[in-house]
């Protein structure tokens, strides 16, 4: 394959190269999800059909809340239902929440109180007692996240259609199939079909994939990776099992079943590579390296 040729697929070279998945997602807490049933384009929130005006609202709030705002859908690329389907999450660390509802139109979406979301209020929508599996399959933005994103979609939405959905854009496109976890702002990578489902019914188990994890985007990624390198060393995959309870110069401090962990990581950038299909240069690589895992006395 001709690495600057019209071929050329960032999740097969990254793949190709060994990257690691670990510490690698996009570190946000709040988050949007308007259903619209395509197409999305490659930006979806300007280059989508939505009502003139609402795109660039919407990219406006994102910028304010530090939101990310995503554009979903069922597999399927029919309505779900009567009206148009909207979560808000906030992915927080300790109580990850999650809300949901119906509109009647899109611009209704701007009644959602993000900020309210982030202080610890409501959104406005209703509470919602369950999880959101959004797989990205946004393939005018990046091919892979359709080449692989679509038929993870296919496989969630048979096992677990009521959660699953195609979402835009998450981060990551050479991590594809890529998806995320809410309101828990888990990412996990690099799936097919099969690990998809595995992981799917982890997570409803209360359990994590540590082999597919890409991080909490709760955290920043350094911290992210450390608490994967933790939960490696010790074998621990219970969602609620780590807790973070400080950062540290170089790493992070967490509690396990009442015992302190000081985790070191160094974030290393010896790597260039084109990082998604359409890049039209190398960029770093981030790679974060265990330094250390000590338990406090």
């Amino acid at each position: 394959m001709n690495p600057s040729g019209p071929g050329f697929r960032c999740a097969a070279a990254s793949l190709l190269r060994d990257e690691s998945v670990l510490g690698t997602a996009t570190h946000v807490r709040t988050w949007l999800l308007l259903e619209h049933v395509g197409p999305w384009g490659d930006k979806a929130l300007r280059d989508a059909r939505l009502p003139d005006g609402l795109g660039a609202e919407l990219q406006r709030r994102a910028a304010e809340h530090k939101a990310k705002i995503l554009l979903i859908r069922r597999f399927s690329s029919t309505p779900d239902g009567d009206g148009l389907r909207v979560f808000a999450a906030y992915a927080d660390p300790a109580r990850p929440r999650l809300e949901a509802g119906r509109l009647s139109d899109p611009r209704e979406v701007l009644d959602v109180d993000l900020g309210s979301l982030r202080a610890g209020g409501s959104s406005g929508l209703t509470a919602y007692d369950g999880s959101v599996f959004c797989v990205c399959t946004n393939g005018r933005h990046d091919a892979c996240c359709a080449e692989r994103g679509r038929p993870v979609a296919k496989a969630l939405d048979s096992a677990h259609p009521e959660e699953t959905w195609e979402v835009s854009h998450v981060g990551g496109d050479r991590f594809a199939a890529n998806m995320v976890v809410l309101p828990h702002g888990l990412y996990y990578g690099r799936l097919d079909p099969v690990a998809a489902i595995s992981v799917a019914g982890s997570h409803l188990s209360g359990q994590l994939d540590l082999d597919h994890l890409r991080g909490r985007s709760s955290q920043p990624m350094a911290v992210q990776a450390a608490e994967i390198f933790l939960r490696r060393e010790l074998g621990e995959t219970r969602e609620d099992a780590v807790v973070l309870v400080g950062r540290t110069a170089g790493g992070a401090a967490f509690d396990v079943a009442g015992a302190t962990y000081d985790v070191q990581v160094r974030t290393v950038r010896d790597t260039t590579a084109r990082l998604t299909c359409k890049a039209g240069r190398d960029n770093p690589v981030p790679a974060h390296e265990l330094v250390s895992v000590s338990r406090r006395s």
